[in-house]
């Protein structure tokens, strides 16, 4: 599937990288332009880059359940990531909604 329409960039070698950047640092915070960093890109329109957080959050749950990390440890950086990602997700709605106003 492409998830990346200016890069042309599917959701496979988004994976692909996250899961070597995870492969070096497990508990690193990973985010789009790290990602698209490691694959030698950069974020043209940046619209892609919600589904790129959706991306990096269930493709770190998929490894760290693969490598029996410990539960704790897991629900803790999860869970930092994902509210981080909300709170993210209602300020770009909040900026659609007033930001349609005429100069």
């Amino acid at each position: 599937m492409l998830v990346c329409s200016c890069n042309y960039i599917t959701e496979r070698e988004i994976k692909d990288t996250i899961i070597q950047l995870l492969t070096e640092d497990c508990w690193q915070l990973i985010v789009p332009i790290k990602v698209y960093h490691a694959m030698e890109k950069r974020g043209r329109c940046c619209g892609c880059f919600p589904n790129v957080v959706d991306l990096i959050i269930k493709t770190t749950e998929e490894y760290h359940a693969q490598r029996h990390s410990t539960e704790a440890d897991v629900i803790v950086y999860m869970s930092r990531l994902k509210q981080l990602h909300e709170e993210n997700r209602r300020a770009d709605i909040e900026r659609r909604l007033t930001g349609h106003r005429a100069a």
